[in-house]
């Protein structure tokens, strides 16, 4: 069993190689966001993935892998690289990695590696995301960053999400 206080923690960039490992780890965080979605995965069991998809071949977006020791942990989608602000699309981390500090490092690693604008969303009945998501902010960008609540387009039945917005430096 890895200890993973000490594990090395890695972000790279995902290869087609990992999509299959990456299309594992989207079940799990569809699966923990239908906590705040109340969204059922289909009858085969699987919940939408377009944006996995998405993010291995459209323009402008990038898959990343989160490991430790070599071991997928989680991920994150950027999409608008191509674009005056980058967006974090999705962001996981397995649940036996989180609380450690590795999904700060992780996502700190991600938002470096494209400085200039961002923009974050969470669910705001996410009270996790709501500690998590203002540290990242707070840590990147000090107190230049804003938040906001917009409604999430075509479900007017949920909450709005809570956009963080920021500037990376370079």
């Amino acid at each position: 069993m890895t200890d993973i206080m000490t594990a090395d923690v890695t972000v790279r960039p995902a290869t087609p190689e990992d999509r299959p490992a990456v299309e594992r780890l989207w079940l799990m965080f569809r699966h923990d966001l239908s906590e705040f979605t109340g969204l059922l995965p289909a009858a085969d069991g699987a919940f939408r993935s377009e944006r996995v998809t998405y993010a291995f071949t459209e323009p402008g977006w990038a898959p990343y892998l989160l490991t430790c020791a070599e071991r997928p942990a989680g991920f994150a989608f950027v999409r608008g690289l191509d674009a005056p602000v980058r967006v974090l699309n999705s962001f996981f981390v397995v649940r036996g990695a989180r609380r450690r500090g590795i999904g700060l490092r992780a996502v700190r690693e991600v938002l470096t590696r494209h400085p200039g604008p961002w923009e974050i969303a969470f669910q705001q009945d996410n009270p996790a995301a709501g500690g998590f998501w203002p540290r990242v902010a707070a840590d990147l960008a000090g107190a230049a960053w804003t938040s906001e609540p917009r409604p999430v387009p075509g479900r007017p039945d949920l909450p709005p999400d809570v956009w963080i917005s920021l500037t990376v430096a370079g």
